[in-house]
Order: C-alpha cells, then structure tokens, then sequence
C-alpha cells in the first residue's frame, strides 16, 4: 500500500487509539511493520476498554495499556511498562483529546480545565517521558486542530488547548532536535469521526461553507500525514504545523 513506508522493528505509541483517527493511526503502523502500543482511558461504562481490545485484535502482538494521559504518575508508569516490555519507544502520536463546547459565558471552570486537562497537560505529560525513551532519530507527533488557529466559536476550551499543543509542539522541537528527534503538529479540520460528527449541523454546514475542497476530512487524510512526518522522507522537518483540513485555514 505504501512501498516507501517501513516501519519494520519500531516502536509506535498512539494515545486515545480505541477508535477514530487514533484506531486509524495504530492499524496503519501495525500494517507497515511496527510494534504498537494501544492507549484508553477507562471510561465510558466499559466502551473504551472494548474498542481498544477490538482495535488490538487486528494488530501483530500488540501492547495495551490503560493510561489516563492527564495523569503524570499515571503516564510515567506507562512509559515505564514500554520501557521493560518493549525495549524502548521510536514514534509517540499525541492524538487524545476531548472537548466540552459551551459559549464563554457558559463554560464552567471543571469543563475549562477538564479540557485543558487532558488535551494540553495530557501532550505535555507524554512529551516529558517520551523524551527518556524515545531513541535517536524518534518521532513525536502531536494532534492540534485548525481550531487552536481560528478560535472556533463555543470552543474556548478547546481552541486554546490545541493552540497550546502548536506552541508546545515548536519548543519540544528545539530541546529535543540535540537527541534527533523531531517533533510536529497536524491540524486537522472536520474530520468524519465520532468526534466530528458530535459538532451540531448547523455548525457542521457553516464550517463546510468554508473548507475550499468542498468535503470535510477523512481519517486516513490524517493518518497519511501522520506516517509521512514519521517517516525517514521528514528527517529534516521539525517544529512544523501541517494543516490538513482541505484548505480551511490558509495562512501566510
């Protein structure tokens, strides 16, 4: 499918990788050769914790692992167990996230930082111990949106959260390009996920008003993002935001 993808012998952690873009980014490393590490949270009455061990069940001898990402102690355990099981960690994918819109003049301090918590403090958490694990010439990919750059209406939350990620994204870059490891952000749009599909219509059709190519994204739109900056073919890209959301934002 992609003859100029290998990842045969590395290590790929995905976070929140129990279904949407995150399912979709595990199987494809899986089909490219690597070893995959599979992350949920265990939350929603036991749906996270099925997903995840349905998405492991198409992958080749999978490591899954329970991990609250907002959690430090949590995270530095999870990196610890990839560590002693699996020898080391190549690629990272901070691809979890949540979101709880509401206007500003509505949202409450748990549904800010609850956000915040989880899609900023959560990448921060994963980059501070992927740093001790991930070997020369890693990979850290970290999931923004084109939120985080227009500042989406309803969305304070998480537009800031993701902003943050763009910012964190570019320091992580120089601090870690002396252990050559490189370290980027993808943007999407809309995408058609579950997520996705949770933005009311009304919203939804306003926002395919503006995206020039006329669709909302698709999984794979990312995930093809994704194994290119994971790739040998973007060594020498870092500290870079790739949008990917058909031309919704275009900056100069």
């Amino acid at each position: 499918m992609y003859p100029w993808l290998d990842f045969t012998g590395k290590i790929v952690l995905v976070t929140g990788s129990s279904r949407g873009i995150g399912a979709g980014m595990i199987e494809a490393f899986s089909r490219l050769g690597a070893r995959c590490v599979v992350n949920y949270v265990n939350q929603g009455a036991g749906r996270n914790k099925a997903d995840a061990e349905a998405v492991a069940a198409r992958l080749n001898n999978p490591l899954v692992i329970e991990c609250d990402i907002g959690d430090s102690q949590r995270v530095a355990e999870m990196f610890a167990a990839i560590g002693q099981q699996l020898g080391g960690l190549d690629v990272l994918i901070n691809n979890a996230g949540i979101i709880r819109d509401r206007t500003i003049r509505k949202m409450s301090l748990d549904e800010w930082h609850s956000v915040l918590g989880i899609n900023l403090d959560g990448a921060f958490n994963c980059i501070q111990q992927a740093a001790l694990h991930l070997r020369p010439g890693g990979r850290i990919v970290n999931i923004a949106s084109v939120g985080g750059t227009l500042g989406t209406f309803g969305q304070a939350n998480y537009a800031s959260s993701k902003a943050g990620i763009m910012a964190l994204t570019r320091v992580a870059a120089r601090e870690l390009a002396r252990d050559e490891i490189t370290v980027n952000a993808i943007a999407p749009g809309v995408v058609d996920t579950e997520m996705g599909r949770s933005i009311p219509e009304e919203s939804r059709k306003k926002m395919l008003e503006q995206v020039p190519l006329g669709r909302f994204g698709a999984v794979q739109d990312v995930v093809d993002a994704a194994l290119f900056l994971c790739s040998p073919h973007a060594a020498y890209i870092t500290g870079q935001v790739l949008h990917v959301n058909g031309g919704f934002h275009m900056g100069g």
